[in-house]
C-alpha cells in the first residue's frame, strides 16, 4: 500500500486531534517528520535570505546610528517610514589564557587575592572590568580581546500612535543615514 496517496498534509495534520495523528500508521507519521523537517530546513533558508537583505539594506545606517551615539556595540534604533528597525552588534569578549594566568601570579605574588579579579576558569566578567581601578585594567588589557558578533535586525511596523510620539516621529527626522 502507498502510505503517500492516503496520507493527511503538513496543513491538515494541524487541524486533527492528537488521536487521530497517534492513530496514523507509522510510515505515515515517519512521512510528515520527513515532510516537517524539509519545510522547516526550507523556512530557514528563506528567513537566512530575507535576513540578509535586511543587513545589506540596514547596515550602512546602523554604522552611522551606531557612530552618532558613541557605540561600538549594542543596540542601536532607527526608523525607515513607519517600520522601526532595532540592530544589535553584540560584543564577544576574549581573554588570553596564558597571559591571565601569569597576572594571577602576579597578584598573588604581590599578597592580594586573584580570586577578587578573576574566576578560576580564567573568565573576566566585562562588568567587573569596567569597575576596576586604571591600574589594574591596565595589566589586564593586553589579555583582552573584543570582537564583535552576527548583527541581528528587528523590524516593527509602529501604529499611528506609536509612530506620532516616537522621537523619530513625522515631525522629527534622524540625520543618520539620509533623508527618508
Amino acid at each position: 500500500m502507498d502510505t503517500r496517496s492516503n496520507r493527511p498534509t503538513l496543513d491538515a495534520l494541524r487541524h486533527l486531534p492528537v488521536g487521530e495523528v497517534i492513530a496514523l500508521p507509522a510510515e505515515q507519521l515517519a512521512l510528515l517528520q520527513s515532510d516537517a523537517r524539509e519545510a522547516l530546513d526550507a523556512a530557514k533558508r528563506t528567513l537566512d535570505w530575507i535576513e540578509g537583505a535586511i543587513a545589506l539594506r540596514y547596515e550602512q545606517r546602523a554604522v552611522g546610528a551606531r557612530a552618532a551615539a558613541g557605540k561600538d556595540t549594542g543596540i542601536v534604533r532607527f526608523e525607515d517610514g513607519s517600520v522601526e528597525v532595532a540592530v544589535e552588534l553584540p560584543k564577544r569578549v576574549e581573554w588570553d589564557q596564558r597571559r591571565l594566568a601569569a597576572l594571577v601570579e602576579q597578584i598573588r605574588a604581590g599578597g592580594e587575592d586573584p580570586g577578587e579579579y578573576v574566576e578560576l576558569t580564567f573568565k573576566v566578567s566585562e562588568r567587573a572590568y569596567a569597575a576596576w581601578p586604571e591600574r589594574i585594567r591596565g595589566a589586564f588589557e593586553p589579555a583582552r580581546t573584543v570582537r564583535t558578533g552576527k548583527p541581528s535586525y528587528r523590524l516593527t511596523i509602529l501604529n499611528d500612535v506609536a509612530l506620532r510620539d516616537s522621537p523619530h516621529g513625522p515631525g522629527i527626522r534622524p540625520a543618520i543615514g539620509g533623508p527618508r
